[in-house]
């Protein structure tokens, strides 16, 4: 269905009569308001023990717990060994999940193993590329957190490996299979809020784990910590815990608020709206509180330029993240367009559709006189501009997940693991993760230039 017709089709179902209010998710009336369920339908399945998909951990942090975590709640999924490089965190593998599973501080031991079928990377950024390239080269099934890669040039390198290996890579944005985003898309492309004119997304933050200034446990040594493996390709550097355990406060390892957060917003969106990204970044910001030794900013605001495509308008986004916000924290997601705005969240989004003022109010009447006032009335109302479809065509309504939604992480991985059992198609795959991937990046190629940046959103590259 073309944009134009999935706009009529929309409409139509927005001025349905009253009597259908309680069994459409798609009719207002003035002002009305109305609070709707999402569902989604699980399959349960017996796997045997022998039908089990055999997952590995490379990477054994915050992030690689949580995903582990989620990845298991998935029917017929096993975790058969743990990776990282300090000791203390293959302990806490083994207090998690059994001291029989296998681990070592070598990531290249996960990949000789038969009995690993799949492998989460949720390590530091600059080694997210040559893991996931040596871990498809080696047969395994690839779930890689976002972003897919710390420099843009480094993504092509990642879909061509995929693609000769034949296996699934997935890129860990774990909203991206939300009952949210899926509700979403299906409000856009069925012409819910017109042409999108704006993305508003922001992100604040008020404490100092919020700012990544993670706990270091008092036994980090060179003994219990191979930081020499850790810094890879980065510069050679003597031994710093503030390094290992807070990588994500350097360029060195990590990517800044830009990749780290920016980069689930730019998921969302491209997959809201079926997009390939934007192809202009301005950013500012600066380091204004945390200046804990780290090198990228705790502010950071840019705006993008998105091309006119066949999915979408041509329109601006605005990003936005603040680590010291003395409002206390909070954060918002929002596509504004031209007949209604989507707030989206992985458990919810609220439409909200308003009456578009057409006709001189008294503020710019007031110049004229009580007789010209009269006729410049009767001449709008000539033209009717304001028709009672239009009036009627207004109000909100927010769909919620049940109480017992397992999860947009829960559906990344069953997407993950239900495209290893069938050959089929994951949601972010690597052509995806690098389009989010570049984007967000954008942001850094901004501010360390300090200017606006071009990109095209097809060939992924710097223009």
């Amino acid at each position: 269905m073309n944009k134009k017709n999935a706009r009529r089709s929309f409409l139509k179902k927005a001025t349905l009569t009253s009597a259908a209010l309680t069994s459409s998710p798609f009719i207002w009336a003035s002002g009305f308001e109305e609070k709707l369920l999402l569902s989604r339908a699980y399959t349960t399945i017996n796997f045997s023990a022998n039908d089990h998909i055999n997952l590995a951990l490379i990477g054994t942090g915050i992030q690689g717990i949580y995903d582990t975590q989620s990845a298991l709640k998935v029917d017929g999924v096993k975790l058969v060994a743990a990776c990282d490089l300090y000791t203390g965190r293959l302990d806490r593998a083994k207090e998690l999940w059994g001291a029989s599973i296998f681990t070592t501080r070598d990531y290249r031991k996960i990949l000789e193993r038969k009995d690993v079928d799949a492998v989460i990377i949720a390590t530091p950024d600059h080694w997210h590329q040559k893991i996931a390239i040596d871990a498809l080269k080696a047969g395994k099934h690839v779930y890689c957190e976002k972003p897919m890669v710390q420099k843009y040039e480094e993504g092509q390198a990642i879909i061509k490996a995929q693609k000769e290996s034949g296996k699934i890579c997935q890129i860990g944005s774990q909203g991206m299979s939300s009952l949210g985003n899926e509700k979403a898309k299906q409000l856009y492309e069925e012409g819910a809020i017109g042409d999108i004119v704006m993305l508003d997304m922001y992100n604040d933050r008020y404490s100092a784990e919020g700012a990544w200034q993670y706990p270091i446990p008092p036994d980090a040594d060179p003994k219990t910590v191979d930081f020499d493996t850790f810094l890879g390709k980065a510069p050679k550097v003597p031994f710093e815990p503030k390094r290992f355990f807070r990588w994500r406060n350097y360029q060195d390892y990590g990517t800044g608020v830009a990749g780290d957060l920016f980069v689930h917003a730019f998921s969302t969106l491209n997959h809201v709206i079926s997009s390939h990204g934007p192809n202009r970044a301005l950013a500012t910001g600066g380091l204004r509180y945390w200046k804990d030794g780290r090198d990228v900013p705790d502010v950071s605001i840019t705006l993008y330029d998105y091309p006119k495509t066949e999915t979408h308008a041509a329109f601006n986004a605005a990003f936005r993240i603040n680590f010291i916000a003395g409002s206390g924290g909070g954060g918002g997601f929002k596509l504004i367009g031209t007949e209604g705005e989507m707030e989206v969240g992985q458990n919810s989004v609220t439409l909200t559709r308003s009456k578009l003022s057409m006709i001189p109010q008294g503020y710019s009447m007031v110049s004229f006189t009580e007789a010209m006032q009269e006729k410049i009335r009767a001449g709008y109302a000539e033209k009717n501009l304001e028709t009672r479809a239009s009036s009627l065509n207004t109000g909100k309504t927010t769909w919620e997940a049940p109480r017992d939604y397992k999860g947009g992480h829960y559906d990344h991985f069953n997407n993950f693991f239900t495209a290893i059992r069938e050959n089929g198609n994951v949601v972010q795959d690597p052509t995806f993760g690098l389009r989010a991937a570049g984007a967000a990046l954008l942001a850094n190629e901004s501010y360390f230039k300090k200017q606006p940046v071009d990109w095209d959103p097809t060939k992924m590259k710097l223009v």
